[in-house]
């Protein structure tokens, strides 16, 4: 088993105590939710440009790339989020704020709205 000194980032497992398992568990959970959501998305980029619909090819373009980029940046957004929970359980700290959920909602109606305009076009 590993001794809390050699996990990493060192910057979260080197400080505080041990939280109780189900709340490090939680957070894992969610850290995959976000992955899920990360592969989701990618697939519906891909998606959009691999099967012929009737859209407009820039518009369907468009949203493909909205959605690739939205899909490459959501694990990034959930491994830091799965950290700075982490580090805020091991401190007893609050827990942060979520960093990232807003952009991705913002960019999936983004996306849904170019969709729905080139459909319309």
């Amino acid at each position: 088993m590993d001794s809390p000194d050699s996990r990493r980032p060192h910057w979260v497992f080197g400080v505080g105590t041990e939280p109780d398992p189900r709340f490090s568990l939680a957070n894992e959970r969610t850290f995959l939710a976000w992955i899920r959501t990360a592969l989701a998305l990618l697939a519906g980029g891909v998606a959009l440009e691999a099967i012929e619909l009737p859209i407009s090819g820039p518009w369907r373009t468009a949203a493909a790339v909205l959605l690739i980029v939205l899909g490459i940046a959501a694990p990034a957004w959930a491994w830091w989020g799965w950290a700075r929970a982490e580090r805020a359980a091991r401190t007893s700290a609050p827990l942060p704020a979520p960093t990232g959920s807003v952009l991705l909602a913002v960019g999936v109606v983004v996306a849904g709205l170019v969709v729905l305009v080139g459909s319309l076009l």
